[in-house]
C-alpha cells in the first residue's frame, strides 16, 4: 500500500481508507500529504478489489487547508518529494481532486476543522458525513487569497448559488448543521462517529455490483456538463452495456432465489 508520513492508508474490507495524518497542524496540507493522496487515489483506481474510498483526518480534524505558516516562511515540508512535483507538476491538483476523479465512490468522514483547502477537497468527494461539531468554510478572501482549488466553479454547481457566493465572499465559518442545511454535506452524526457512518455507507456500496456503481458515478458527473438531451444519450451509451455483464445476471438470479448476490466484477 502507498502512504507517507502525513497520509496513512489502510484497508477495511473492500474500502480503502485514506487518513490525513498531520494532527499537530490540524492536517494542514503538506507535500508529503499531497503525494500520499495522489498515490492513494491511483491505488484505488488500479485495484479492482477496492470498491469504495473513505477520506478522513487524524486527531479530530479533517483538514485546515494550506499551511499558512509554511507559506509565509516560503518553505513547505517534504523536500524529499520535490522530484515527484518535478515529474508531474499537476500532482497537487490531482491530489486535491481538482484534476482527478477517482473511479470508485469517495466518502468524506469529517470531524473538526474542514476549512479553506479542506472544504475544497471536500467538493471533490461524492458522499459527505460530518460530526456535529465540524466546522466548514472558505476563508481565502479573509487572507487575501483565492480559493483556487476549484471552489468558484464547483461550489455553485453543488449548492444554491446564493449560498455558494455567501460562503466564498464572506469567508465565514459554517457549522455542520448549517452546512447540511445548504446541501454541502449529507449527514450530521454525533462527534467521533463520522468515520463509522462513512464506513457503513461504504459497506452498502461495496455490497452492490461494482461495474454498475462505477458506471452510475461516471454518468452522474458526465451528465452534469451536458444538456438534458445529451445527458440522456450519454446515459444510454454508458448504462446499457451493464445489462450484459455477469454481475447483472448474478443480481437477477440472487433476487429470484432470495439470497445475497455474489458479484465478481464481470
Amino acid at each position: 500500500m502507498s502512504g507517507t508520513e502525513h497520509l496513512t492508508v489502510r484497508r477495511e474490507g473492500a474500502t480503502l481508507v485514506l487518513t490525513l495524518n498531520r494532527p499537530e497542524a490540524r492536517n494542514a496540507l503538506s507535500l508529503p500529504m499531497l503525494v500520499g493522496l495522489h498515490d492513494g487515489w491511483i491505488e484505488a483506481d488500479e485495484d479492482d478489489t477496492v470498491r469504495s474510498i473513505v477520506l478522513t483526518g487524524a486527531g479530530g480534524a479533517f483538514c485546515a487547508g494550506m499551511d499558512l505558516k509554511a507559506l509565509a516562511g516560503g518553505r513547505m515540508a517534504g523536500d524529499q518529494y520535490r522530484d515527484r512535483l518535478t515529474a508531474d507538476p499537476d500532482l497537487h491538483w490531482k491530489a486535491m481532486l481538482r484534476h482527478h476523479r477517482p473511479r470508485k465512490p469517495v466518502i468524506a468522514a469529517v470531524e473538526g476543522y474542514c476549512v479553506a483547502g479542506g472544504t475544497e477537497i471536500l467538493q471533490g468527494t461524492d458522499i459527505r458525513v460530518a460530526g456535529a461539531s465540524a466546522t466548514f468554510g472558505l476563508f481565502e478572501v479573509r487572507r487575501g487569497l483565492f480559493p483556487i482549488g476549484g471552489s468558484t466553479v464547483r461550489l455553485p454547481r453543488q449548492i444554491p448559488r446564493t449560498h455558494a457566493l455567501e460562503m466564498l465572499l464572506t469567508g465565514r465559518s459554517y457549522s455542520a448543521q448549517e452546512a447540511a442545511g445548504i446541501g454541502l454535506i449529507g449527514h450530521v452524526v454525533p462527534d467521533g462517529t463520522a468515520l463509522d457512518k462513512a464506513l457503513e455507507i461504504a459497506g452498502q456500496i461495496n455490497a452492490c455490483a461494482p461495474l454498475a456503481v462505477e458506471a452510475v458515478k461516471a454518468s452522474v458527473y458526465e451528465a452534469a456538463e451536458l444538456t438534458e438531451t445529451e445527458g440522456l444519450a450519454a446515459e444510454l451509451k454508458r448504462g446499457w452495456p451493464i445489462f450484459d455483464t455477469a454481475d447483472a445476471k448474478e443480481g437477477a438470479r440472487a433476487f429470484a432465489e432470495k439470497r445475497p448476490p455474489h458479484y465478481k466484477r464481470a
